[in-house]
């Protein structure tokens, strides 16, 4: 539940919207527009920016507040700075600032690629997307009472492109803030003409520079570089009100919110208390929430509990709803990662060896019945997925770089294997000799290396014993050609660390996506990504090709264009093996005890906004008396 509630809250104002703002974020020569104030904008909807906005329509504007939401998550926590690589942080803060710190301006969890205001009420920029200039409500303040600032703008800016690297490569083209009055800060770009540059900044979190650069309690001198116990001041609808450091941690709504009365706050943060309980075994998890009292609400990931498991009394009494919800939003690609920075990994050939290697059909059928579905793009369920061959702008696009591209790539529409009690040998022949071709061989059932005799060698990484399942397709096959494959399940912390540090052979990532990709793409697969710890290219991709795309779709000048380049990526991506495709659910699996009041309609974009749920007392209460007994 961390991932939801970091991702879904948020509120905005709006004051008014200025009449004639078009498509300025879509079309790079517009220019009657361009210096305009907006409020609401959307990189693909331009609609967006020339209707009112006063609430989200799905929410339940009298939903009451009160009551507290209990929920579980697996590991542990050290740390409530979540900007930095060291430490591991509690559940409600993420690098976009949780449910402690605002941002300018909020995505919305209804539309794609659609902000609106926060802590900023406005911006603006010019036609050639060189700068952008944001003006604060002046309505919002830190929880001890003091303004935000453009001075708090223009530190958050600097300090977290220093310690994030996520911040870093997400504003790489960011130059300088510069805050023109107490209200309103610019943004320099060290290029024009990146469209969606002047949108994202409104996802910068807004930090209190005088808490920061303050004392403790004890006099000490507090340090954003590093970990920290000592609860933060914020700028949210909750801050830190208990915690027990690993175990739980305890939110509570503020009361005198400064943007409780904005639009996007209308119908949301219904909740006086979130608490997060902490688990170190997923099966222990479980068994508290069949108890009930620990954990409201569940997201179910593992295929087989859903379809085997929910039968407690709990759920045979209509206590407990078992209920799916479907989302619009793309799949977060979830992959086998393959760290090439080994040696061994570095072959093409053998990437696509162990990609033949992966049984998803058989794991499909003795472990999800059957339910999950196979990646087959890194922008799945969108028209930003490579399909069939590249053609038209897409073709064009691909030809500038054809010398460095598989020639298959042109010629071949991209397919994974699909297993089948015939296929597998045929599977697994083919990736014998894509090895050999590699420079390895089977000698005495061992793949190893033709000239020093070694092993082919892969330990992949789990973070829960959920690994063993997600292995279950590769490792027994990987085995059967003579590698040696392994599994290593650490705890939490380790995991985090080791991944942060790319201390690993393999492990599974996942690569959450937008409609509109841009800045983050860099974070993902550039180069420079590569050698940045705690950057989310795993992998560590270092492809000129990819760093020219990844370029390009930062700088395209309509949506036309994105589309195109982001389709060459993914085929790309895609023909070089970077990573082995998993599987999704296709729908969102929730389990919940039934003591909420829930909007008939959910997001159609994310799916599901549980803070948009509200308690029901008289629910609530006579559950409680009716499960006490248990506890």
């Amino acid at each position: 539940m961390q991932a939801l509630h970091g991702s879904t809250r948020g509120g905005r104002k709006v004051a008014g919207l200025l009449a004639g703002v078009t498509a300025a974020l879509l079309i790079a020569s517009v220019s009657a527009g361009a210096q305009e104030w907006r409020t609401s904008s959307s990189l693909i909807d331009p609609e967006v920016e020339t209707k009112p906005f006063e609430r989200y329509d799905y929410v339940n504007p009298d939903a009451p507040k009160g009551g507290t939401l209990n929920s579980a998550v697996f590991g542990t926590f050290d740390s409530f700075n979540p900007f930095i690589v060291r430490g591991t942080p509690a559940a409600g803060l993420t690098f976009f600032g949780g449910i402690l710190w605002e941002t300018l301006m909020q995505q919305s969890p209804d539309e794609p690629s659609t902000s609106h205001p926060l802590i900023a009420e406005a911006f603006k920029y010019p036609e050639d997307y060189s700068s952008a200039t944001y003006r604060l409500d002046p309505d919002a303040h830190w929880h001890d009472g003091e303004p935000i600032t453009a001075e708090d703008v223009v530190w958050s800016l600097d300090v977290l492109k220093e310690i994030s690297p996520q911040h870093n490569r997400y504003f790489a083209n960011v130059t300088e803030a510069v805050a023109l009055s107490d209200h309103e800060v610019e943004f320099r770009f060290d290029q024009a003409g990146n469209r969606e540059l002047p949108h994202i900044m409104g996802d910068l979190p807004v930090l209190p520079k005088h808490w920061w650069e303050g004392t403790d309690a004890r006099g000490r001198q507090r340090n954003i570089r590093e970990p920290t116990l000592e609860p933060p001041l914020g700028s949210g609808p909750y801050r830190i009100k208990s915690f027990d450091p690993g175990s739980e941690i305890v939110w509570e709504r503020v009361e005198d919110y400064w943007g409780a009365d904005l639009p996007v706050s209308i119908g949301r943060n219904n909740f006086d208390l979130q608490r997060y309980t902490y688990f170190q075994d997923d099966n222990a998890e479980f068994l508290a929430f069949q108890k009930g009292g620990t954990e409201d609400i569940r997201r179910e990931v593992s295929t087989r509990r859903w379809v085997q498991n929910y039968d407690f009394p709990a759920v045979e009494a209509g206590d407990v709803v078992k209920r799916e919800f479907e989302s619009a939003s793309i799949e977060a690609m979830q992959a086998f990662v393959f760290n090439m920075r080994e040696p061994r990994f570095q072959d093409r050939r053998v990437r696509e060896a162990l990609t033949l290697a992966y049984n998803f059909e058989e794991q499909n059928r003795t472990h999800f019945f059957g339910l999950n579905k196979r990646f087959s793009s890194y922008f799945e369920k969108s028209e930003l997925a490579a399909t069939g061959l590249p053609e038209g702008r897409e073709l064009e696009i691909l030809e500038e770089f054809r010398e460095a591209l598989p020639p298959d790539l042109f010629t071949e529409e991209f397919k994974l294997p699909v297993y089948t009690p015939r296929t597998e040998r045929e599977y697994l022949r083919e990736a014998v000799r894509l090895f050999g071709e590699a420079g390895w061989e089977i000698r005495d059932g061992r793949m190893v290396n033709k000239e020093t005799g070694r092993q082919f060698t892969i330990e992949f990484l789990g973070g829960s014993p959920t690994a063993e399942i997600i292995t279950s397709g590769i490792i027994p096959n990987l085995r059967k050609i003579g590698i040696a494959a392994t599994l290593r399940i650490v705890d939490t912390s380790q995991y985090i660390q080791r991944l942060q540090n790319f201390d690993f052979d393999a492990t599974t990532g996942r690569f959450a996506q937008t409609n509109s990709p841009g800045n983050e793409q860099r974070d993902y697969w550039s180069s420079e990504a590569a050698d940045i710890p705690g950057s989310r290219n795993m992998g560590g991709i270092k492809d000129p090709v990819v760093d020219a795309l990844v370029d390009k779709i930062i700088y395209a000048e309509d949506r036309e264009e994105l589309v195109a380049l982001t389709r060459a990526l993914d085929r790309v991506l895609l023909w070089n093996y970077y990573m082995v495709p998993q599987y999704y659910q296709p729908t969102m699996r929730f389990a919940y005890w039934n003591k909420f009041g829930i909007p008939e309609e959910q997001p159609d974009y994310i799916g599901v906004d549980i803070d948009s749920w509200w308690i029901d007392p008289e629910r609530e209460r006579a559950l409680a008396a009716k499960y006490r007994s248990q506890n």
